[in-house]
């Protein structure tokens, strides 16, 4: 049985769900904006964390005056991505494209799938990727495929599940499942179908290392994994709020390297997300809403050392096996990863 935080985590999203749909839209914009700015106002533990990743990215000559501003800032954007994350299942189709620009290579994209091609989009944790992930469904493709950390309670996954599939979504779970996910994936990929994953953060200890605003970083290998074992094509996609609109960007694509064994293709492959991270989030730092750690020096090390254990044990030598695993965040506060 759940416990009574567990109960009450979920109670919480449930009437997100059910309440704020139905508010009217400035009163709850209002409502989440002022919820942002008491969290904020608190510090508390993943507001210090969230503060300690942009240090990096705004550098060492930023202000403790400008860190502030732009964590606050960035902790209003998260509540605006809760906010709307609970409204889309009501957004009507015109609404979300008019909320909605995408620039870039899409266009590129589309012709891989029109070829049979899979696709791979790989984002950051930027602006609202439930969102963008609509947006696609709703104006370019009919589905596509991404991964759904196994949350607790058994309710609150369950709600996350069918809030996603509602948008148009393919849902795997993370963990649990009779087939390996990346078996799964692998094979929408050879379909010519889409995968999406977020990968701007390790969380199984199985992920690659990589420069990251000049320190050391864990992300997950494993869209680089797939596109290696697949042929698909990847794609990565930045994400921005700009007034009203929720901006997209999606990057040429990435090859993958003729040089190297399949570790070394993978590791340069997630280098390079990393350098597109970089640009996107450099450019939009108010927009990267992570408050958990990405930087080796944040990491625990003993519990940093076990999971690298367990996945030298599991033999997961490029992060396949953890590529079902790139958009999770470790518990119901991230539960929209």
């Amino acid at each position: 049985m759940p416990g009574l935080s567990e109960r009450l985590i979920a109670a919480g999203y449930g009437l997100g769900w059910s309440v704020v749909c139905r508010l009217p839209e400035s009163w709850a914009a209002s409502a989440f904006r002022e919820a942002a700015d008491i969290a904020w106002r608190r510090q508390g533990p993943q507001i210090q964390v969230l503060e300690g990743n942009l240090r990096r990215v705004l550098g060492p000559e930023a202000t403790g005056a400008e860190l502030r501003a732009v964590s606050r800032e960035s902790m209003r954007n998260y509540a605006r991505y809760w906010l709307e994350a609970f409204r889309l299942p009501v957004v009507s189709r015109e609404r979300l494209v008019e909320r909605t620009e995408v620039t870039g290579h899409l266009p590129d994209a589309l012709d891989c799938l029109a070829a049979g091609r899979g696709v791979i989009f790989a984002l950051p944790h930027m602006g609202n990727w439930d969102q963008a992930g609509a947006w696609f469904v709703s104006a370019e493709l009919n589905s596509f495929t991404t991964v759904q950390e196994r949350l607790r309670p058994e309710s609150l996954y369950d709600r996350f599940v069918g809030f996603r599939e509602g948008l148009g979504m393919e849902v795997l779970p993370a963990s649990g499942g009779i087939v390996s996910v990346f078996a799964t994936l692998s094979d929408r990929l050879r379909s010519g179908k889409v995968v999406c994953l977020l990968t701007d953060r390790d969380v199984t200890g199985t992920g690659t290392e990589v420069d990251f605003f000049g320190e050391k970083a864990r992300m997950m290998g494993g869209a680089a994994a797939l596109a290696e074992r697949t042929g698909a094509a990847l794609f990565p996609v930045v994400l921005w709020y700009s007034g009203d609109q929720l901006k997209i960007f999606v990057d040429k694509e990435m090859p993958v390297p003729a040089e190297g064994d399949r570790r070394q293709r993978v590791g340069t492959m997630a280098q390079e997300l990393a350098r597109t991270y970089e640009a996107g989030i450099r450019a939009h730092p108010a927009d990267w809403h992570m408050m958990q750690r990405v930087f080796v020096a944040d990491l625990d090390p003993e519990r940093l050392a076990r999971a690298e254990a367990r996945a030298a044990a599991a033999g997961e030598p490029d992060g396949s096996e953890a590529a079902g695993r790139p958009g999770t965040d470790g518990g119901p506060g991230r539960a929209g990863g």
